[in-house]
């Protein structure tokens, strides 16, 4: 049986919203993490953002322990998900870490884990037309050389405008001053990342508002991070909440 969870379980079954304001800058950094539990034993969420209660637009980091399963389900909105660490699986088959999903609006899986996982989930957040479904498997994906020395990058989707990738940076690489007219959202997924305003380690998530400067580096360390720009404030299907 199929059940109709237009949030999905993965989001929270919350009454209120939580960094709704984005036009505001947001970091938060794992080592102060709230992690509360889903409608399933063994399925826990960190919320880093929604916009509405059990039904809602909704970026998550996830955390199934080792032998935990959902009943089918639908997403109504869409779900984008990047595995962290350990194995998800569905009926698509077993994603390692690594593994970019893009579930789009309409579609169905029981998701589980045998081993156990952490992912980056985001809910209803597939702008109008968007329908392409992804399984890329990003540690056998070749890099393209970035726009400064140090800088790799890896595109994972584009649709209107909207862009995601994952960006390399070597030790001591620095970006130009510039500007992202629709907004940027990062979490780190290793090193340090850095800018004039801090230094944001291994998964941490920062979202910085439309048309924000900032001039990004990195240290000794460098950093892997994920980057999604162009959304805030652009066109996306909606929840009924």
């Amino acid at each position: 049986m199929t059940q109709r969870l237009d949030s999905s379980p993965l989001a929270a079954q919350l009454s209120d919203s939580l960094n709704s304001a984005f036009d505001q800058r947001v970091v938060l950094q794992e080592a102060s993490a709230t992690w509360r539990p889903s409608p399933l034993p063994g399925v826990e969420r960190w919320m880093l953002d929604r916009v509405g209660g059990e039904v809602a637009r909704a970026t998550s980091v996830v955390r199934y322990a080792p032998g935990s399963r959902f009943d089918r389900h639908v997403h109504g909105g869409g779900e984008e998900i990047l595995v962290l660490e350990g194995t998800f699986s569905d009926e698509q088959g077993d994603h390692p870490a690594g593994s970019y999903l893009r579930n789009p609006p309409g579609s169905a899986h029981a998701p589980f884990s045998e081993e156990g996982c952490l992912l980056l989930v985001k809910l209803w957040q597939f702008g109008p037309g968007d329908t392409e479904t992804v399984r890329m498997n990003t540690r056998l994906t070749p890099w393209r050389q970035g726009l400064v020395p140090g800088l790799s990058v890896m595109p994972l989707h584009e649709h209107n405008g909207i862009s995601t990738a994952l960006v390399r940076w070597a030790p001591n690489t620095r970006f130009n001053t510039h500007r992202h007219p629709g907004g940027e959202e990062i979490f780190v997924l290793d090193g340090v990342f850095c800018d004039e305003l801090g230094r944001y380690p291994r998964h941490s998530w920062l979202r910085s508002p439309r048309w924000r400067q900032h001039t990004p580096f990195t240290g000794e360390e460098g950093a892997l991070i994920y980057v999604k720009v162009g959304h805030l404030g652009a066109p996306m299907l909606s929840p009924q909440i």
